[in-house]
């Protein structure tokens, strides 16, 4: 099958292009002149956003978010941003793709994140927060499925070893910082390893990320805290205000009961590990987005979570 990827698809503005991409995002609108669809498609590498104007509600039965859809379409440029503009549409049938093709995966070797994962779990000196960590992680089934998992949906490390991949660099920061503020490293890093680990239950990510029931209802921090509770409580004589600290991190990690934190940051280590888990979301996110800007283009695409534009600095 030959393929049109999205990283290409700048290179045909102006034409019309047939291609297999995955339906990530799915909504129907309604505008000035009735409804149109709007689509967020991706494939490995990369997405982009597409509209389909004349019969949207029609269409828009013929497949579901998270199908993989085959599209005739004008490629074109608004704004200095690639768009699709789709004239034909279609459910495709799993015989004419292959999955992989449509899934995104991080850049860095997974086994290779793996490893360094595991030399800073190893670094934690305290012998009740090492047995947590132990409990949690070197259970192969789970950390296989820990090691897949996105870190997001759509904004940041929102791809295959992305959790993985946002956990090692929240750790480097964190040891970073250790050496700098007078902080409880071992507190620390227990704190940068857990505290998005639950996301492995709030999310599914094939087809594509979606969230769970789980996820919706609960959320990865309050399922974190869940797992940290039954897990401490099988270990001998663990100290209750070690696990209130532990606790603390993950709750609070959010940083601000706008963006969905259970506490504010209340102790020194809670507060490094908020900025350093909002420092490497927020310049991933950032970065992905001008990595989908046309080396043309002065400015990326809206960030509807930032509210802001950012400029596209080629030096």
């Amino acid at each position: 099958m030959d393929r049109i990827e999205v990283k290409e698809l700048t290179q045909f503005t102006g034409k019309e292009i047939t291609g297999y991409y995955l339906a990530a995002e799915k909504e129907l609108r309604e505008g000035k002149q009735g409804y149109y669809l709007r689509l967020r498609l991706q494939d490995k590498s990369g997405s982009v956003n597409a509209n389909v104007w004349n019969n949207a509600q029609k269409e828009a039965e013929k497949f579901e978010e998270g199908d993989v859809i085959k599209i005739a379409a004008m490629v074109t440029n608004y704004k200095g941003q690639t768009q699709l503009s789709i004239s034909k549409i279609r459910f495709a049938d799993k015989s004419e793709y292959d999955l992989d093709d449509f899934l995104a995966k991080s850049e860095k070797d997974p086994t290779v994140l793996a490893e360094e994962f595991f030399k800073y779990l190893d670094s934690v000196q305290e012998v009740h927060l090492k047995q947590l960590l132990k409990s949690i992680f070197d259970d192969k089934e789970f950390f296989t499925k820990f090691s897949f998992a996105p870190a997001a949906k759509s904004w940041h490390h929102n791809y295959i070893h992305g959790l993985l991949e946002h956990t090692v660099a929240v750790a480097r920061v964190c040891d970073y910082a250790a050496k700098y503020y007078n902080v409880n490293r071992d507190l620390l890093i227990t704190g940068a390893l857990l505290h998005d680990f639950g996301k492995v239950f709030e999310y599914q990510h094939i087809p594509s990320i979606e969230f769970t029931n789980l996820g919706r209802l609960v959320g990865h921090l309050t399922i974190a805290d869940q797992v940290v509770c039954e897990k401490a409580a099988r270990i001998n004589n663990f100290p209750s205000e070690l696990l209130m600290l532990v606790r603390h991190m993950i709750l609070a990690h959010h940083g601000e009961y706008e963006k969905a934190s259970v506490r504010l940051p209340q102790t020194i280590e809670a507060l490094v590990l908020h900025l350093a888990d909002n420092l490497d979301a927020q310049a991933t996110g950032v970065q992905q987005l001008l990595e989908l800007t046309p080396t043309d283009a002065e400015w990326s695409e809206y960030d509807k979570l930032n509210n802001r534009y950012y400029y596209n600095f080629k030096g």
